[in-house]
């Protein structure tokens, strides 16, 4: 990310501990998407990205597509945009005990789907297909537990879930 190369980012809903450094990237074409902004170029509908095919080099997307009913259109959308030699962080909450991703459209309201989903602007529980449904989108996926596998010293001190895995995808 930080090596000195020219790239186009796009962060979807930036987190605040990362979307400083990243605006401050001198080799960053840096877009966000973010639909709590009120900046009208911030809010980009992932099912319809605005980019031309093979035009960004990396996408952060973190806890966001279970928010969004097309989930499989956002997936497709983000590969589409991706350059070959790009990569993409796709992350999702993973209820890993559920194999299958579990989904009802017909459920709207928030109390019901607090109780379906866990939260209530949550329209799906994903399991351990997500990095299936990645696949099928068009991306190749790895599935790194930074916790166990890098942070041999603890993955508290980075915040890092120890049964939390990081999806990161190429084309």
């Amino acid at each position: 990310m930080f090596d000195g190369r020219e790239k186009t980012v796009l962060h979807v809903a930036p987190e605040t501990c990362f979307k400083g450094r990243f605006e401050n990237a001198k080799n960053m074409n840096y877009m966000v998407s973010d639909f709590n902004s009120s900046n009208p170029k911030e809010r980009i509908d992932l099912t319809a990205i605005p980019l031309n095919d093979q035009s960004v080099d990396v996408i952060v997307c973190s806890h966001v597509l279970e928010h969004i009913p097309e989930d499989t259109k956002a997936m497709r959308e983000c590969a589409r945009v991706l350059k070959n030699n790009g990569w993409a962080i796709l992350n999702v909450p993973v209820h890993y005990r559920r194999d299958i991703t579990y989904e009802n459209s017909s459920i709207t309201s928030p109390v019901d789907r607090l109780q379906h989903f866990g939260q209530e602007d949550h329209v799906r529980v994903y399991g351990r297909d997500y990095p299936s449904r990645l696949t099928a989108a068009g991306f190749r996926v790895d599935e790194i537990n930074y916790y166990r596998d890098l942070v041999k010293d603890g993955g508290n001190r980075y915040g890092l879930l120890d049964d939390e895995m990081i999806y990161y995808c190429r084309k």
